[in-house]
Formats: structure tokens, sequence, C-alpha cells
């Protein structure tokens, strides 16, 4: 088991950035993917991006030219740098871990308990 904390949450204007943080510990941190989902108030949980340990990447269509994740594995950390967020953007973000790239939460077996995202306009 994989265990995973995120931060860098916090509130920013439409527009603005913000820099999300993973840390994993527990297991081998190289072999697992690392993915991002969020979760707004009232909706299912929707994924973001991911990022396998060779560095292959899969965002979702509504953060393409957004969002940008990477990796860290000498310091078990991944990161979704997140540039132009808007109000539809607001949600807790998850950090979740995994052996294969996917977007589907069930290809995932760990997660974080999440970081709070909130974008005013």
């Amino acid at each position: 088991q994989v265990q995973l904390v995120e931060s860098g949450g916090g509130l920013v204007q439409a527009g603005g950035s913000l820099r999300l943080s993973c840390v994993a510990s527990g297991r081998t941190f190289s072999p697992y993917v690392l993915g991002w989902f969020r979760q707004a108030p009232g909706k299912e949980r929707q994924f973001v991006a991911a990022i396998n340990w060779g560095g292959q990447i899969i965002y979702a269509d509504h953060v393409k030219g957004r969002f940008t994740v990477s990796r860290d594995s000498a310091k078990n950390t991944v990161f979704l740098q997140m540039n132009n967020l808007s109000p539809e953007d607001t949600a807790v973000y998850h950090c979740a871990a995994g052996t294969v790239l996917g977007i589907r939460q069930q290809t995932y077996n760990s997660w974080g308990q999440g970081t709070q995202v909130t974008v005013s306009s």
C-alpha cells in the first residue's frame, strides 16, 4: 500500500495558478502510476491527469493546455501545475496511486485525503 499526502490547495482568483504536490510513501515509488482526480460538491469524482514511471502522461480534455503533471522520483513526489484556473476547477483534488496508466478510478488502489482548490470569479 502507498500512502499519499497532498498539499498546495487554496483560494485563487480566476486566471490564476496553483501548484499541487503529492508525496508518496510506504512502498517503492517508481513502478507506480500517480494520478490526480477531483471532486466538486454534488458531482462525481473526475479524472484530471496521470503519469507513469516512464514519464508517459495522459490528461483529461478539460485541462489540456492548462494543467501540467510531473513527478520527481527521487523525492517520491508528483506535482500538478494548474494555470488559467476558472471557477469550474473548484473541487477537492485527490492524488491516487495505481499500476496501470488510465482514467478509471478503479485502476487506482491508494488515495490521498485531498486538498481543496477554490477559484473565485
